[in-house]
């Protein structure tokens, strides 16, 4: 860490080194799985083999008796203690009006599993060895039953279902707009553009997987869980309605999180099982999943078919939009899994385009496969992907340059505040103006002469292009902090947003060292421990604009606090105190107090304050993303050579932070676009990509050359204090449709415009050079 005390260079803007860097680089970070307590037990699940099947039995007699083990749960075990199910989708309906339908889904399957991988009984022992050996000596009798992994198999006629109320295995679906408004503008179009998009299942591979110790305190009744989530109040209270405690028995304390990504959001049965065997068996239990149950048993991403459909005018202005979407929700329809699909993908369908006239109509669909849920962008890539896809398309079919149609479509900065046909206010932009830089750093005008280069060397070049925007919040714009300026010198800040690489414990430190005007050594900024304070934790990229806000409002609070103490000891008013770099002064004279030395003078030795302050809304950070890439015939391999953007997140606190994240994300982008794919065989049901022997997932070297990543700070966000917008998944969403349209523009420069509408994701090199094939 660093030892320079002129805390100028420490606050907003400055790019400061992440201060959690230094003890994980040198291995000093404590994770989960770091932390080993006398009496510790291992846990280890019985998971299903099978994608649907019925339990006639599970017998475990034979393990009961195995050396090392200290207890046997099942599905029944759990129901007869009153563990209840988990919640589904509540307030998703069904187009007739029912509630959205899914299957009960439980800590432990009781009477029929439906997915491979689903939990069916736990064993723990002594060690982690004992309880694999023992769980493999659990005899479950399945039943098999029919199964369907796919959309077309689980929506085709007569398809069995996954759940009774499910006709149709339909959970749930939404409509948007209006179908007679947009069938008018359709008639009256002089273009209509249309696209089958497809947006694969990825999974969210984390560093380190899902980590859970649960420990019983018998001498308090309470269960303490330290494990790797981004919402520890949240996961404290699922547990607690599922095991039936009131909240104060539970307290879950995060250490260092190898990475979340939305896949840590929320409790998954697994934590209820363990704590429910930590309390039954009154000894510590932990359970690390290896990388096969990862695979096969965390939330995946994505996963949706659309069929988009753009009206233009003669001129390109669009007249209407119109999308139906299946979206595979897996085996039981969860409330994060359909909201991100029906309703905040929609939010944003329109991106940073005037259009008004819509109709959507979006599905959830059950299948045999593993529940989907909250990947990097949350179904605002998925959103972004149709509609860029179908600007760059619209522009080839109308003769349009597709800068120019993005021109004549932008709602303008004169427009803002802007409501979209979602009823989404966007507060600031200004779009063209983002392209318009984005296109000077990434020399567009200049292309010409490189892409007739790679056509020398017999390669094909592309250049691709993304304009979008997103929606950030979590829709929670409350967030609690406590500050604690203490008599030793250090300022104490605690928040309910959560680490989990993102580095926003720098950034909540330099917004401190902003108010106090300290040094940043002297803060010391506290995550992670629901025993510290509640609040909704850190997704949908809402941990600076909401808790960054809080921490400056806690902080302006804790200031005034001790104004007025520091007026009562030096015996003027408190309108007479001035507060600059850790001193109080009276105005006008040389009297003074030093912040420490007041807040030795309390009772506790410390001036406190718990505060609780909301921001007014979401932020709408937007960006425009260009991409060029190589494609050699002979084999249709694609490279991604240069990497530009510019995006406004608003006022930037920590440059080199935001670079990092948009960087970080746009990897996870490409490697959507290019080499990642959750494969489940059609016949039996099973993972084909249950490994990273199987599975591709993006490597460092996946860009040729570094990213340029420029940031647009003239429109800061006005509706938190900060000014700041939401940065952590601005990347992946620009990055896929960005890399997919320079692979198509590589295509129809290269006289194959007819194959671009049949790119589908992952752009592998078999996918590609037969698209490049001549046809039949």
């Amino acid at each position: 860490m660093t030892t320079e005390t002129n805390p100028a260079r420490f606050g907003s803007g400055q790019a400061v080194r992440r201060l959690e860097d230094e003890k994980l680089l040198a291995g000093a970070g404590r994770y989960t799985d770091d932390v080993a307590p006398e009496g510790l037990s291992w846990l280890c699940f019985v998971r299903s083999p099978y994608p649907h099947a019925r339990l006639a039995s599970v017998d475990t007699s034979a393990a009961q008796g195995m050396p090392g083990v200290l207890g046997i749960f099942t599905g029944a075990d759990l129901d007869r203690a009153g563990v209840k199910p988990m919640p589904g989708a509540a307030g998703f309906k069904r187009a007739d009006g029912a509630d959205c339908a899914t299957p009960a889904r439980r800590a432990l399957a009781l009477d029929r599993v439906r997915f491979v991988g689903e939990p069916v009984a736990i064993v723990v022992a002594e060690t982690a060895a004992q309880a694999r050996d023992a769980a493999e000596a659990v005899m479950v009798d399945y039943e098999e039953l029919p199964m369907m992994v796919d959309i077309a198999s689980a929506t085709a006629e007569g398809a069995p279902l996954i759940c009774e109320e499910g006709s149709g295995n339909i959970a749930a679906e939404m409509r948007h707009g209006s179908a007679e408004a947009t069938a008018a503008a359709f008639a009256k179009a002089s273009h209509v553009v249309a696209l089958d998009v497809v947006n694969q299942r990825v999974v969210a591979l984390t560093i380190e997987p899902r980590s859970v110790l649960a420990a019983f305190d018998p001498a308090t009744d309470r269960i303490t869980i330290r494990m790797s989530t981004q919402m520890p109040s949240g996961v404290r209270d699922s547990v607690c309605d599922a095991i039936g405690l009131a909240k104060e028995k539970v307290r879950v304390v995060v250490g260092d999180v190898g990475g979340g990504f939305g896949m840590k959001t929320g409790a998954y049965p697994e934590d209820i099982a363990v704590a429910y065997a930590a309390r039954a068996l009154r000894r510590p239990v932990k359970w690390v999943a290896d990388r096969s149950e990862e695979f096969l048993s965390t939330s995946h991403g994505r996963d949706i078919e659309a069929r988009a459909e753009l009206a233009l005018d003669a001129q390109g202005r669009i007249l209407g939009l119109r999308i139906r979407t299946h979206a595979n929700v897996g085996a039981y329809a969860t409330g994060t899994g359909v909201a991100i699909q029906l309703l905040i993908g929609p939010w944003v369908q329109t991106s940073v385009y005037d259009i008004q006239t819509i109709d959507f109509h979006f599905k959830a669909v059950l299948t045999n496969t593993a529940p989907t849920g909250a990947y990097r962008g949350a179904g605002r890539p998925e959103a972004i992907y149709t509609i860029e896809r179908l600007m760059d398309e619209a522009a080839r079919q109308t003769g349009i340059d597709r800068i120019e149609l993005r021109r004549r479509n932008f709602i303008g900065p004169a427009q803002m505040p802007y409501k979209n046909p979602m009823q989404q206010v966007y507060d600031t932009g200004a779009f063209e103006s983002v392209m318009d830089q984005a296109l000077a750093l990434a020399d567009w005008q200049g292309f010409d002469a490189r892409a007739a280069e790679s056509k020398r060397q017999g390669r094909m070049r592309g250049l691709g292009i993304a304009t979008f925007l997103e929606w950030t919040g979590g829709n929670v714009f409350e967030e609690r902090v406590t500050v604690a300026v203490r008599a030793d010198g250090v300022i104490e800040v605690f928040s309910a947003v959560n680490a989990m690489g993102q580095g926003i414990a720098t950034t909540l430190a330099q917004l401190v060292v902003d108010a106090f005007g300290v040094p940043i050594e002297q803060v010391h900024i506290v995550l992670g421990d629901t025993d510290r304070g509640d609040g909704f934790g850190s997704a949908g990229s809402r941990s600076l604009f909401t808790g960054g806000s809080a921490v400056r409002v806690g902080a302006e609070r804790t200031i005034e606090k001790a104004r007025e103490l520091a007026a009562q000891e030096l015996e003027v008013a408190a309108a007479d105190i001035e507060y600059a770099a850790g001193v109080f002064k009276v105005a006008g004279t040389d009297l003074k107090l030093d912040l420490f030395t007041l807040a030795g003078k309390q009772a506790e030795q410390q001036i406190f304050v718990d505060s609780t302050s909301t921001v007014s809304g979401p932020t709408w950070p937007n960006g425009c993303h260009i991409t060029e890439v190589e494609i050699d015939p002979p084999t249709g391999e694609v490279s991604v050579l240069t990497y530009a953007s510019v995006n406004d997140v608003g006022r930037v606190v920590n440059p080199l932070i935001v670079r990092g994240q948009l960087e970080g994300g746009a990897v996870q982008g490409i490697g959507q676009a290019l080499c990642e794919r959750v494969v489940y065989d059609r016949e039996t049901g099973q993972p084909l990509t249950g490994s990273l022997m199987d599975y591709a997932a993006p490597r460092a070297d996946i860009v040729a050359t570094m990213f340029r990543m420029e940031m647009d700070e003239s429109t800061p966000c006005k509706n938190n204090p900060l000014g700041v917008k939401g940065v952590g998944e601005l990347g992946t969403i620009g990055a896929t449709p960005a890399v997919v349209n320079a692979v198509a523009d590589a295509l129809a420069r290269n006289g194959l415009a007819g194959r671009t509408p049949h790119l589908d994701m992952p752009l592998t090199p078999d996918r590609v050079w037969r698209l490049m094939q001549p046809e039949a």
